[in-house]
C-alpha cells in the first residue's frame, strides 16, 4: 500500500459528522497514501460551503457520509451533480447505512461508488486502497451496480 505519486499533491474531501470516523479515516488514508491532503467537513452544509464558496482547488475525490445533520449526503450529491463546476468530481458514499434503498438511491443520483463503513481499521484501509487503486481517468461514467458497492 502506501502509495506515493510523482504528480502534484491530490486533495480529497471527507464529509462526516462523526469526529471519530473522520479521525480513523484520516489515519487509514495516511496508511494508503501519505501525499494526499484531506479537507474535512463536519456536515453536508459545511461541505457545500467549502465546495461552493471557498477558493480552493477542487478535490480529486469526495467521500460523503449519508446520514448527517443540516444537509444529508443525498442532498449534497444532488447539489454536486447539478453544478456545472462540481458535477465531474467523483463522489464515494461512505456510510454505516447499507440498506438497499439507500444504496440504490445514491447510485441513481450519480455517486461513483458506495462503501459500507467497515467494522475494522484494516478493512477501512483496504476500502480506501481499493478506491485509490482505481484508474479515475479511465473510469466509466457510471459503474455497473455489481461494481458500485465496495465491501471487505
Amino acid at each position: 500500500m502506501n502509495r506515493t505519486s510523482d504528480q502534484t499533491t491530490k486533495t480529497i474531501f471527507l464529509a462526516d459528522d462523526d469526529p471519530d470516523d473522520r479521525m480513523l479515516f484520516e489515519e487509514a488514508l495516511k496508511s494508503v497514501d501519505q501525499t494526499t491532503q484531506v479537507t474535512m467537513a463536519h456536515d453536508g452544509e459545511h461541505l457545500m460551503d467549502i465546495l461552493v464558496k471557498e477558493v480552493l482547488p477542487h478535490p480529486f475525490l469526495i467521500f460523503l457520509d449519508l446520514n448527517m445533520p443540516r444537509k444529508n449526503g443525498l442532498e449534497c450529491l444532488k447539489e454536486i451533480k447539478k453544478s456545472e463546476r462540481l458535477k465531474n468530481i467523483p463522489v464515494v458514499v461512505f456510510s454505516t447505512s447499507c440498506q438497499k434503498d439507500a444504496i440504490n438511491q445514491m447510485y441513481e443520483h450519480g455517486a461513483s461508488y458506495y462503501i459500507c463503513k467497515p467494522d475494522s481499521f484494516q478493512k477501512l484501509i483496504k476500502s480506501i486502497d481499493k478506491i485509490f487503486s482505481l484508474n479515475w481517468n479511465d473510469r466509466p461514467v457510471k459503474p455497473q451496480m455489481k461494481d458500485f458497492i465496495i465491501a471487505f
